[in-house]
């Protein structure tokens, strides 16, 4: 048996640190009932002391610069909240070097830098535990590593980005446009104060790289992924898709195939039949697939301080039993091998579509045969709204490849009677 103390290095006292020092706080002398650790708070360091101050941790805990705490021979466990890039990656490289484990909730890093950095980790027989770093308090990384390892994933679905589906949620009960549902949930705490990583899918798609690669066995590249945000949505999309039965959500999506994995993020109908589209305000929900365990869904708080928090202690706690008992570090990521990636152009899928359009005769029969040129078959048309001598004008289509659809849409906006503003949003098949 190792050490019965595990020692513990925080860099980065934000909202999630702040949180987990308040949680190991308060929760010690449970977790070291329930599992027989000792867990101690060592060394802390944030670039704004007054943060540490704050928190009324002495002068012996307070760490001036981040490497008394990756360099320090005494601490066993460095937990890194900080986020972003730089310099978490070099804080990270510096404690695995120096023979720590390493927790971390930043999802940036592990989309772009886990394959290194886990390859790192395995050589030095240690490993980084990341269950924080998507979904907050649902476990998800744990279930896709161990509990669901001995199946065949086929395909996961999932709202990771609690504030856009907030965003959804106002605009569709109190008719909001979206700027005032996004100003809501910053005013909430949903949302930061710039919110482009959000609304632009790429807080989700950082998501979907680190899932998918467990859930498929593959290192991906984000640059590859199919990423679209929400910005275009707007209140009557809701209205008429609520109509026809569906929920808008922005999905992550990940489905295997036998020519390769077809992954994306975008803005997705969604069927009020389905479990996903009952998924409100800034909950978080991943649905999976799998050739034997067949249909499992998690849900919960995928954002907030407590939430994250809780995920990231129990990494904490997973990783002091690797200190005290040295179980095998089980880096199993640093073996992914690269299973080609399937342009979204080649994928099937349905569509709604809404334009304005000239109310005058032939439109109907230029947009049939715009849609029949690229063998487009549609499920139902619909003239919503009719404003002087303009019409709004919804449809859905059947399943079709997507290079035929867009190849269609463009003979559809070059016809002379339809408005240049139009919507798209795909279906969830």
């Amino acid at each position: 048996m190792g050490k019965e103390t595990v020692k513990l290095g925080l860099i980065g006292l934000g909202t999630i640190g702040s949180g987990f020092a308040n949680l190991l706080k308060n929760n010690s002398s449970y977790i070291s009932e329930k599992s027989g650790l000792n867990l101690e708070l060592t060394r802390v360091a944030d670039k704004d002391q007054a943060k540490v101050e704050a928190l009324g941790f002495s002068d012996s805990v307070i760490a001036s610069e981040a490497k008394e705490i990756t360099e320090n021979p005494e601490i066993d466990i460095v937990v890194e909240l900080i986020g972003g890039l730089e310099p978490a990656r070099t804080f990270v490289t510096e404690a695995l070097k120096n023979g720590k484990h390493v927790v971390t909730a930043n999802k940036d890093l592990i989309a772009t830098h886990g394959k290194e950095l886990l390859g790192l980790a395995r050589e030095k027989a240690l490993n980084i535990y990341y269950e924080a770093s998507v979904g907050g308090g649902i476990p998800l990384i744990r279930p896709l590593k161990h509990s669901l390892a001995v199946d065949r994933i086929c395909r996961l679905v999932g709202i990771v980005n609690g504030t856009t589906n907030y965003i959804f949620t106002r605009m569709a009960q109190d008719k909001l446009g979206l700027s005032d549902a996004l100003a809501e949930a910053q005013k909430l705490g949903f949302a930061e104060p710039d919110p482009t990583n959000d609304i632009e899918g790429i807080d989700a798609a950082y998501k979907l790289m680190i899932m998918s690669s467990l859930a498929f066995g593959s290192s991906l590249e984000q640059d590859r992924l199919h990423v679209e945000g929400i910005g275009r949505v707007t209140y009557e999309d809701i209205d008429y898709a609520r109509e026809i039965g569906y929920a808008i959500k922005l999905l992550v999506i990940g489905e295997r195939q036998p020519e390769g994995l077809a992954l994306r993020v975008h803005p997705t109908l969604v069927s009020f039949d389905h479990p996903l589209a009952s998924v409100q305000n800034e909950m978080n929900a991943v649905y999976i697939e799998g050739d034997a365990v067949g249909e499992v869904m998690l849900y919960g708080r995928g954002a907030g301080a407590m939430p994250t928090a809780t995920s990231v202690l129990a990494d904490v706690t997973e990783a002091a039993r690797s200190v005290v008992f040295r179980p095998n570090a089980g880096v199993i990521e640093s073996d992914f091998t690269h299973l080609p990636l399937i342009p979204i152009e080649e994928l099937k899928t349905r569509f709604y579509l809404r334009f304005l359009a000239d109310d005058r005769p032939g439109v109907f029969a230029a947009l049939a045969n715009a849609f029949g040129d690229e063998n487009v078959s549609l499920d139902m048309v619909i003239q919503k709204r009719r404003v002087g001598s303009t019409a709004e004008i919804v449809l859905v289509t059947h399943e079709v490849k997507e290079a035929a659809f867009q190849k269609a849409l463009g003979k559809v906006m070059a016809i002379e009677a339809i408005k240049p503003e139009s919507s798209m949003i795909r279906l969830l098949s």
